[in-house]
């Protein structure tokens, strides 16, 4: 693996180190992104974010489940600020948010504090307040200065509760180390990114284990009733069973229990998470 053997923060895995041309992230439209591309990009996400106020103790409201919108979560951790994924519109009265990235032609229907900041992509804005997310990620500067910062900072926010980067990345990392995710291995996500548990098992642990993030298609979550959750596809697997269906893919019910592989890959519900049952998609953790 390219990223620290112990990666504390969600900025030991955008080193320069971690940049190659392996692929790294797959959007809904099957275009592939390089590991280059992404951690270059994140940086100019958060150089770009920086001038909209983003540091540490802000939240940043991020709409969208494409690239752009991860873009804008990696980039406000890198400044340390809290991401708030599909946050509601009424966020006049949320104090702390300072940013909101979502597509442009979504932005008018939120209401932000005094002073907050918008941030559209998806287009270019008519209206001069608004920060245009598309050019300012071709624009800016594609470097980042090492980052260093508690472990203990807070990554995800709901509007009230937070989680911090430490424990995101010790359950991304406990569910790669029990699934055995490995480079090359491809991680389907078929859940709301708005789900913490989405993110440590779509996200961060394909980013540990230098796997690839296929992020949701417009028909994800599944509605087979299988519910919300990941598929983990091995290059080994695929094409191995001729016989498999289309939905052949496992169901696992815990991520240590039993399983089956098909040459769909295994399917990991979002209860599998190594940090025990959750009574709410917000982990409830102090």
């Amino acid at each position: 693996m390219s990223a620290p053997s112990e990666p504390e923060t969600l900025a030991d895995l955008f080193t320069r180190e971690a940049r190659s041309e392996r692929p790294a992230l797959v959007d809904p439209s099957g275009r592939e992104y390089d590991a280059h591309w992404l951690r270059t990009s994140a940086w100019k996400a958060g150089n770009f974010l920086r001038h909209t106020g983003v540091r540490r103790g802000v939240t940043v409201g991020v709409v969208g489940d494409g690239p752009i919108a991860l873009l804008g979560a990696f980039g406000t951790a890198l400044l340390e600020g809290r991401v708030w994924l599909d946050p509601p519109t009424a966020l006049a009265d949320a104090e702390d948010v300072r940013t909101l990235v979502a597509p442009l032609d979504d932005l008018e229907d939120y209401d932000l504090p005094p002073g907050g900041q918008q941030v559209g992509y998806g287009g270019k804005p008519t209206d001069p307040s608004v920060h245009h997310f598309d050019a300012g990620l071709w624009s800016e500067n594609p470097s980042f200065p090492p980052v260093e910062f508690d472990p203990e900072t807070p990554l995800l926010t709901d509007g009230s509760r937070t989680i911090d980067h430490r424990t995101i990345l010790d359950a991304g990392a406990a569910f790669v180390d029990r699934i055995d995710l490995e480079a090359g291995d491809r991680v389907s996500i078929e859940a709301p990114l708005d789900d913490p548990r989405t993110i440590v098992l779509g996200v961060v642990a394909p980013l540990l284990a230098d796997a690839v993030i296929e992020l949701p298609t417009s028909d994800s979550p599944s509605t087979d009733g299988r519910g919300p959750g990941v598929v983990v596809t091995k290059p080994s697997s695929v094409g191995k069973d001729e016989t498999a269906g289309a939905d052949s893919t496992t169901e696992v019910t815990r991520a240590d229990g039993p399983r089956n592989t098909s040459s769909d890959g295994s399917r990991y519900p979002l209860e599998c998470l190594p940090l025990g049952d959750v009574d709410s998609p917000f982990l409830d953790v102090e």
